[in-house]
């Protein structure tokens, strides 16, 4: 187990981290300024849940053996690439009035739209090779052997980085799905945000296609 101080500052860079403009932040702010701050936060729930993959993953030496393999690099990153290009191409073709609406987005939020956005979290992630390769750089600099079993530390500085995550992502947000229902009174700002949206996803998806390791 880490030590307290070792925790602390785990935690606090990890905040920082989560602060810092990236794919998963903007991703959240541009969902949740769409579709409201609950699908913004299922979203985020999501990606927490594509943390705790990630982490197994380093815990296991899984990680150690993707990074080596180009060949897994390049497969996933190009799936993750092409989801963001589909996600894309709904966004850029959705008109105004369809579910990013506030009342279509508040009729929506059932069980399966919500699963569908926890879903979108998850993926997103998952396919992001660069996360994989960050968590088994980042998280064993902070695990002691003289502390106990590596496996076990990891685990739990995977735990405290999703709940820096969820912190962070969560306020993101919330803050974007105010922001979003204001905007979205319009039918031309709602068109003017899917636009947007539609063409951050392809940014996104262009720079993980073509990331290196």
């Amino acid at each position: 187990m880490p030590s307290t101080e070792t925790l602390a500052a785990f935690f606090g860079v990890s905040v920082i981290l989560g602060l810092t403009p990236g794919p998963d932040n903007l991703f959240v702010l541009l969902q949740s300024a769409q579709r409201g701050w609950r699908a913004g936060m299922c979203v985020v729930l999501g990606l927490c849940l594509g943390l705790v993959g990630h982490t197994a993953a380093v815990a296991l030496g899984l990680a150690a053996v993707f990074a080596a393999s180009s060949t897994a690099f390049t497969v996933l990153k190009f799936s993750g690439a092409a989801y963001l290009a589909w996600l894309a191409w709904g966004a850029l073709r959705a008109p105004a009035g369809t579910p990013g609406a506030p009342q279509a987005a508040a009729a929506g939020q059932g069980r399966g739209s919500a699963l569908r956005m926890v879903g979108r979290g998850v993926v997103m992630n998952l396919t992001n090779p660069k996360v994989l390769i960050f968590f088994l750089a980042f998280l064993p600099q902070f695990a002691d052997p003289a502390r106990g079993g590596m496996a076990q530390q990891i685990m739990v500085l995977g735990v405290v980085f999703m709940l820096a995550t969820l912190l962070v992502f969560g306020a993101i947000a919330c803050f974007s799905g105010a922001f979003g229902t204001l905007l979205l009174r319009s039918a031309r700002a709602q068109r003017l945000l899917n636009r947007v949206a539609g063409v951050v996803f392809l940014g996104l998806a262009v720079r993980l296609a073509t990331a290196q390791r």
